[in-house]
């Protein structure tokens, strides 16, 4: 596919988006924006994003990624809880830090097990009910986002790094599907994980003293 192609099928795109897609794109780049800053905040924004794109994805039976913003709305009330807890002198318990090598291989495990379930589950969710699924593609956009939404709430500084790769993946994954203002999307939350990466990396190192 060739540039103009491309910005054609983008702009055409663009006139299909609606309403619902539109808000939940704008709040999802917000959020990451608070995320990078370790603002609380990061949760409430995010919960309207996901739970309009639980709505879109089952609605264009995209199941992987209903799937995905289902998780995404559970963990933010977690995370939310984690990060809302303060010690006796008010500060925040739970505070940004890399992981250790053994936490290193848990995330790996974690990632492997999320990817193998999720890849034969839309494989077999495919043939009826999923016909616009890419079980592969899928898998490990949802893997990775799994990973990264669950060592955010921890304030590990590798979720940026599974951030990264779940934004690689999604910008043509969503193209392709349709939903070109959410891919777009993507591509500013690339750019929003590679600056929250280099903060966090930045704050662990102060917090290390």
């Amino acid at each position: 596919m060739t540039l103009p192609e491309i910005l054609e099928q983008f702009f055409e795109g663009l006139k299909q988006t609606t309403f619902l897609e539109f808000i939940a794109v704008i709040a999802g780049i917000i959020s990451v924006w608070f995320s990078r800053k370790e603002n609380i905040l990061v949760y409430p924004v995010g919960l309207i994003n996901t739970i309009i794109y639980i709505y879109l994805s089952l609605k264009g039976h995209l199941f992987g990624e209903a799937s995905v913003n289902l998780y995404y709305t559970i963990v933010s009330f977690y995370g939310w809880w984690l990060w809302s807890r303060k010690d006796q002198q008010k500060h925040t318990i739970v505070i940004i830090k890399n992981s250790t090598g053994r936490e290193l291989v848990y995330q790996f495990a974690f990632f492997g097990l999320f990817y193998v379930a999720i890849y034969f589950a839309l494989n077999y969710l495919k043939e009826n009910f999923a016909e616009g699924a890419i079980p592969a593609a899928d898998a490990f956009a949802s893997a990775t986002a799994y990973t990264a939404m669950w060592l955010m709430a921890k304030k590990k500084v590798e979720s940026w790094y599974w951030w990264i790769a779940t934004n690689i993946t999604s910008i043509p994954l969503y193209f392709v599907k349709g939903y070109v203002f959410t891919s777009f999307q993507f591509l500013v939350l690339l750019i929003l994980a590679v600056a929250g990466l280099l903060s966090w990396k930045q704050k662990a190192r102060y917090a290390r003293g």
